[in-house]
């Protein structure tokens, strides 16, 4: 893995005399975190890496424990443990590393394994099974480039020929209905496409994917077309009578809602043709 920035430091751990060189057991291309090593005699099974990516953290809130999901740069290794070592030595090893470093507990379950901690903006959960293996998963937050937005030839072509267009680049906050500022270059090409052929008129329609309930899901997907509808007729001077919002929740998803990737592809802006 690559350093990233100046919060990701080595641990002066009672580990550190072990994270010398990588086993010779483990997957070619993976290696451990620079910070925190492994539980020593173990191996990795598996990594991944991204340069932006969510993950769903387990944090305790007044007592009861939640999800909490953070978004940037990603780490995930899998680790084999010893079969010498026990389950209990292997969560106090890593759990002492982690305070000795002075990270913060937002969950920690003990003996059974599961606990989450962060520092600043980097945060750890470290998974411990009792079948001799352990999850280390890693992010350092960050905002997420947007690197694809609509562009209005392509946005006319697909309501020409399918009725429908995904605006890629209309962004929001997680669970706000706020259009993000970054989304200007998508809405400027919207607002290109429609005021060059007044007489075209489309459904703004609000997807998203299933976490949550339907209610509030269905709420949230028709106030996010709704703001949509806002900027481009405040902000870029599209007709009204052009557009109309609409809300679909989760009930037309274009991936699948059990893998990440696939959630945010249903978290979507779309156009229709009326």
């Amino acid at each position: 893995m690559k350093t990233i920035g100046t919060a990701l430091i080595c641990l002066a751990l009672p580990l550190a005399a072990h994270l010398g060189s990588a086993q010779t057991q483990d997957v070619k291309g993976c290696k451990d975190s620079p910070l925190i090593g492994r539980f020593p005699g173990s191996y990795i099974t598996g990594c991944d890496e991204k340069a932006f990516n969510g993950y769903d953290f387990t944090v305790t809130v007044d007592k009861q424990n939640k999800t909490k999901r953070l978004e940037g740069k990603y780490f995930q290794l899998n680790y084999h443990w010893p079969a010498t070592a026990s389950k209990t030595q292997v969560v106090h090893n890593l759990n002492n590393a982690l305070r000795t470093a002075g990270y913060t507990f937002d969950y920690d379950s003990g003996e059974y394994g599961d606990f989450t901690v962060h520092l600043g903006k980097t945060w750890i959960m470290e998974e411990v099974s009792g079948g001799n293996w352990y999850r280390q998963t890693i992010v350092v937050e960050n905002k997420m480039v947007q690197e694809v937005v609509a562009n209005a030839a392509q946005l006319s072509g697909g309501l020409t020929t399918s009725g429908h267009a995904v605006v890629n680049g209309i962004l929001f906050d997680t669970g706000k209905a706020d259009v993000k500022p970054e989304s200007d270059p998508a809405l400027q090409e919207v607002a290109k496409m429609l005021k060059g052929n007044a007489s075209l008129k489309v459904y703004v329609v609000g997807h998203t994917d299933n976490v949550g309930g339907l209610a509030a899901n269905m709420d949230l997907s028709k106030r996010r077309a709704t703001s949509v509808v806002q900027s481009l007729t405040t902000k870029y001077g599209v007709s009204a009578a052009q557009l109309q919002p609409y809300g679909d929740g989760p009930y037309a998803p274009v991936g699948s809602n059990d893998s990440e990737d696939g959630r945010a592809l249903n978290r979507r802006v779309e156009l229709v043709k009326q």
